[in-house]
This record gives C-alpha cells, sequence and structure tokens, in this order.
C-alpha cells in the first residue's frame, strides 16, 4: 500500500453536507484536482464525543450512510479512517451486558475493574495523582448496579468512553475482529487514538509505558498488514515521542508544526521553525488544524517558555480571547495542552498570512492534512460554542451544502485551493528537501526531483508568498504568486 503524496481533508461525515452521500458530492465537485485522501472522522454509532465514543465498529451510523458511501468514497480518495484504542462506548453491548452481569459477563475482564487492579479494590490517591491524564479528575467512573452495589471503573476521558484492558484475551478477540474488518474496507490507513493510555500500572503515570505501547502497536499492526493497511499512531504530547514513534518504524503526527507557525508569522521570525523542520520526522502527517485544538504541550523545549507565553498571548489578541474566554467546566474545555480556535481566526482572518502559513505546511516533510473548517476559511464559532457550552465546537462548524457553494468562493479560498493542486500534483515533492538560506524575517523551504524543483519563499513581515518551479512543459521556471 502507498499513500498518495497529496493533501488529504480532515472531515466529519456529516460536516460538509448533511451525510456521506453529500460529503462525496463535495469531494466530487470542488476537490478532485485539490485532495488525494480524506481522513474521515468516526462514522461509527457513537454515545459520545462525536463518533469517539463507538459502540461498535460493525456499522455506519444510519444519520451518516451505509458502508456502501464508505466504499464509494474509498474508490477515488485514499482513505484514512479511526479506532479508538483506549476505549469503547459505556452503552455498548459489551459493556452493559458487563453493567448488567457483573463478573458473570463474558465480557468483564475486557474492563479494568479496580477489584481487577487493586487486591481490595481501592487504590491509593497518591498512585491515582501519578495518572497522566487530560481532565482534572481521577481515572475512574462509578458504576452502581440494579441490586445497589457499586464498583470503580477505570475511565480515561470522558464517562461515556470506558477504558479497555489490553492484558485481556478477550479485549484481543473482540478488538482482533474489529480490526481485520475495517481493514478489508477500503482504508489504507487507520488512526490509532488515545493508543498511549492502554498501558495501565499502577505506581506510574499509565502513559506510554515502555516496552508495553511498541508491544501493542505491535500487535495493531499484525492485524492491518495483511491487508496492506498502516497505523497511524495519535499522541499529543512532547515532540520527543513521535521522534520515537517514527524510529521504531510507523507513520506519526507532527502537532507541533501548528504553535511553531503561529510562532513564525506572529514573531517575524524563523529561527525556531528552521531548527524543527530539521530533525523533524520524514515519515510524519502535517496537521495546522484538526478536530481536536491547537497543541500547546507538542512545542515544549522547542520554544522556551517565555517564547511560548509570548505566542500564547498572541493567540489571544488574534483568536478573540477564546483561551481565556472559552475555559473552565462551563465549555467543558478543561484541556490545559490545547486552545480552542480555527486557524484562520488564529491568523486574524488575514488571508496573506492563512496562506503563508499553508505554504508552510505544505513544504514541510510529510504528508500534509487540512481540516475541513480551514479548507474553508472557518472563523470562530462563537454562537455554537454558546448553544452547545463545548469549547471544541468552536471549530467544528457544519456547513450546507449552501453554504459551501458560498464560501467556496472566497479569494482566500480559492488561492488555498490553487496551493493545494500545486502541492498535490508537483514532481518535485517526492524528491529531496532541503531548508534554504534567508534572513531570519525570511523563509526559503525547497523540494527537487530534476528536473523538477520548487522553492518556497515567504517575507514573514509582509507575508508575500512566492514559489519558483520548474515548467516541465515549458521547460523553464516559472512562478507561482500564492
Amino acid at each position: 500500500m502507498t499513500l498518495k503524496n497529496s493533501v488529504q481533508l480532515i472531515v466529519y461525515p456529516d460536516s460538509l453536507g448533511g451525510d456521506l452521500a453529500e460529503l462525496h458530492f463535495v469531494l466530487r465537485r470542488y476537490l478532485r484536482r485539490a485532495i488525494g485522501g480524506i481522513h474521515l472522522l468516526p462514522f461509527y454509532p457513537s454515545s459520545a464525543d462525536r463518533g469517539f465514543a463507538p459502540l461498535t465498529y460493525d456499522e455506519v451510523d444510519p444519520a451518516f450512510g451505509t458502508w456502501r458511501d464508505i466504499e464509494l468514497i474509498g474508490r477515488e480518495f485514499d482513505l484514512i479512517i479511526d479506532f479508538m484504542v483506549n476505549h469503547i462506548s459505556r452503552q455498548s453491548a459489551y459493556f452493559q451486558d458487563y453493567f448488567e452481569k457483573g463478573s458473570d459477563s463474558e465480557y468483564a475482564d475486557m474492563f479494568l475493574s479496580f477489584n481487577k487492579l487493586a487486591p481490595n479494590g481501592e487504590i491509593d490517591a497518591a498512585d491515582l495523582a501519578r495518572v497522566y491524564t487530560r481532565k482534572p479528575r481521577p481515572p475512574y467512573t462509578i458504576v452502581q448496579r440494579a441490586d445497589g452495589s457499586k464498583e470503580k471503573v477505570w475511565c480515561t476521558f470522558d464517562y461515556e468512553q470506558i477504558d479497555l484492558d489490553w492484558d485481556s484475551p478477550k479485549t484481543h478477540e473482540v478488538m482482533r475482529r474489529f480490526l481485520i474488518q475495517l481493514s478489508r474496507t477500503r482504508a489504507k490507513m487507520i488512526r490509532m487514538d488515545a493508543f498511549a493510555y492502554c498501558t495501565i500500572k499502577i505506581g506510574t503515570n499509565c502513559f506510554f509505558l515502555e516496552p508495553q505501547v511498541w508491544q501493542l502497536l505491535e500487535w495493531l499492526q499484525d492485524y492491518v498488514s495483511p491487508f496492506d493497511v498502516e497505523i497511524l499512531p495519535e499522541v499529543h504530547e512532547h515532540y520527543s515521542y513521535h521522534q520515537r514513534i517514527s524510529e521504531h518504524g510507523y507513520w506519526t503526527y507532527d502537532f507541533s508544526l501548528p504553535m511553531l507557525v503561529l510562532h513564525t508569522l506572529y514573531h517575524h521570525t524563523s529561527r525556531v521553525l528552521k531548527q524543527w523542520l530539521a530533525i523533524c520526522p520524514r515519515r510524519q502527517v502535517t496537521t495546522l488544524d484538526t478536530h481536536d485544538g491547537i497543541g500547546v504541550v507538542d512545542v515544549q523545549d522547542l520554544l522556551s517558555p517565555e517564547e511560548l507565553e509570548r505566542t500564547l498571548d498572541g493567540l489571544d489578541e488574534k483568536g478573540a480571547n477564546t483561551r481565556k474566554i472559552f475555559s473552565g467546566p462551563e465549555f467543558q474545555n478543561l484541556d490545559i495542552y490545547q486552545v480552542n480556535c480555527t486557524y484562520y481566526s488564529a491568523l486574524e482572518c488575514n488571508d496573506d498570512s492563512y496562506i503563508a502559513a499553508r505554504a508552510i505546511q505544505f513544504f514541510t516533510p510529510g504528508i500534509p492534512q487540512v481540516y475541513y473548517v480551514g479548507l474553508l476559511a472557518g472563523e470562530n464559532d462563537i454562537e455554537l460554542v454558546q448553544q452547545t457550552k463545548n469549547g471544541r465546537d468552536i471549530n467544528r462548524h457544519n456547513f450546507t451544502l449552501d453554504e459551501i457553494a458560498r464560501d467556496i468562493q472566497k479569494p482566500v479560498v480559492q488561492r488555498l485551493l490553487r496551493l493545494m493542486e500545486f502541492r498535490s500534483r508537483y514532481p518535485a515533492f517526492e524528491g529531496r528537501f532541503a531548508i534554504e538560506d534567508a534572513p531570519d524575517d525570511q523563509l526559503r523551504l525547497s523540494w527537487t526531483q530534476l528536473p523538477c524543483r520548487a522553492v518556497l519563499q515567504i517575507s514573514l513581515r509582509t507575508y508575500a508568498t512566492r514559489i519558483t518551479y520548474f515548467d516541465e512543459e515549458k521547460e523553464s521556471m516559472a512562478e507561482f504568486v500564492a
């Protein structure tokens, strides 16, 4: 299996149009030349977190469509889908059977009861405090059964997302079947969501424990590789984790890039960005925006504490202060490791700086992904956040077909589409990457696969973006003004 070295779109099944059929229309109508792949966010029946609390992987949620819709999209575009390694829905048949029958359930061993984790069913508060979570609460939920009995069960994220015990043969049996089934679809890659939280050992932080984490990834890879499917381990953390994932031969993410690009454009300096581009993994997927927020923890030790705080202050100023307004329990925005804001809003809705940011992303080593809101240069959806009280919804507007037809004509979107088409189709991006000499307030990056060569030059003060490239038809150098 070979992924196209082309731009990919990140999209929910109902966020560009109301379902998979309308999404397919949008892809064919507007994006056939601009993208080569699509990361289709969870389309399974789910009880929470917009698809990330799956009841099963056997079905497509009927509200979105059918497996036939997935098949048709996968025929035309490289398809990336999600597998939630860490957890399954509280409403799933597996957990509900356990809820009703307790230890008599055939699925009891899939879950991490405190009765299993500790001899007396209790874990010391100090041990719980060591556990690395993104929520300001201990990592468990209390189950109360019909007979009045109570039991604590490990739960890292939302209370609807019950952690799986990956030391359990029953978990392996159930998840193996799901993985094989997903690998027999048109998917070319399966993103392994939240895998780093699966290594549970009381007395540790229970996060990315070695060698267990590598054993888990190897197990996951073993069941998809016979179908020529790749895995993409997903973790939002210090950049060194991504380097280690890459060193083990897996695809990884560049979640450091979004904040580094903001730092570069806000402060008109290419120094830190160039340092990162020199050492970042090459077999990676790059993003500026996703369904999650803009990562903060991902750039620790790449930016100094002072540089990071200065960049966050700039993000507050340019991004309408969303970090401070939509934080705290009222807006379910308790993840201090990310900032909720659209990338276009983070750049003060400045078309030139936004195009400069995308050009940097497209010239960064790796396969670039563009989130659907970013595709349409979407601004912060304040109204939606105020309705749902979910901070992440600021970057999760659902576009109707009429809205898409309107917004696709915006000048900045047309510029972005031309840039995406260039990145997806120009042969030089299969070749050698180089950071060219330039003053600190400029950035010059190049890709070369002779006779093709493309050189990006950006003024970090004016955001003027220019690409010079070898035109194969004319057999001479040409200029692409983004």
